[in-house]
């Protein structure tokens, strides 16, 4: 790659999140980073956020901040991302499946319905937040049958329970759907675009 596309800050980039999708999309942007998954408890968060009324795009967006400051205070001197993506249907809000009984149960459910992923990222310094971005992409899956279904987890093995709702619409996943109106990278698990357009502005990246 050419060098003159690469970070160049002195300012260390941290990317908190054990997300290797993320990773792999920072990396190939030609970012130069260091990755800490946050310690974050994600289930009680979500539960304390729904029982407070918040929408799910507000809970991806909180849930993306804690995740900077976890990360944040142990790295103070560097611009740390943090992101968080939560996928609902019908007001449901849905984790990542704990096993395949649990993907297919997701999948049947959204098989032949419309459902919304909404994707939170922001970055800190210091623990100050100095941007942050949120983003709503609609996808509509095409009906499947359970013959389809089963011949699908076993092809993809256990790298549906990586992705919420159980696809991954990079490789195998992208057979699940009929429409999806948004942005790709957004589905992917970050806002690129946007993201990179703020490390640009920070001088983090050239112009």
């Amino acid at each position: 790659m050419n060098g003159i596309l690469q970070t160049r800050s002195s300012v260390p980039l941290v990317l908190a999140s054990g997300s290797a999708t993320r990773r792999k999309l920072l990396a190939a942007a030609g970012l130069s980073f260091e990755v800490i998954p946050p310690a974050v408890d994600e289930t009680e968060v979500k539960a304390s956020l729904r029982a407070a009324g918040a929408t799910a795009s507000q809970a991806a967006e909180t849930l993306a901040e804690l995740k900077a400051h976890a990360v944040s205070h142990r790295r103070p001197e560097a611009l740390v991302i943090g992101a968080d993506q939560l996928l609902e249907c019908d007001r449901e809000w849905f984790d990542k499946p704990v096993d395949r009984a649990d993907a297919l149960a997701q999948l049947r459910r959204l098989s032949g319905q419309r459902h919304r992923l909404h994707t939170g990222v922001c970055l800190l310094r210091g623990s100050a937040r100095l941007w942050h971005h949120n983003a709503t992409v609609e996808l509509t899956m095409r009906p499947l049958s359970e013959v389809f279904l089963q011949a699908y987890l076993d092809a993809a093995g256990d790298r549906v329970l990586s992705s919420v709702g159980g696809y991954q619409l990079e490789g195998l996943g992208a057979q699940l759907f009929h429409r999806i109106d948004g942005d790709f990278f957004c589905v992917l698990g970050l806002p690129l675009l946007p993201l990179l357009e703020t490390l640009r502005a920070q001088g983090v990246l050239p112009s």
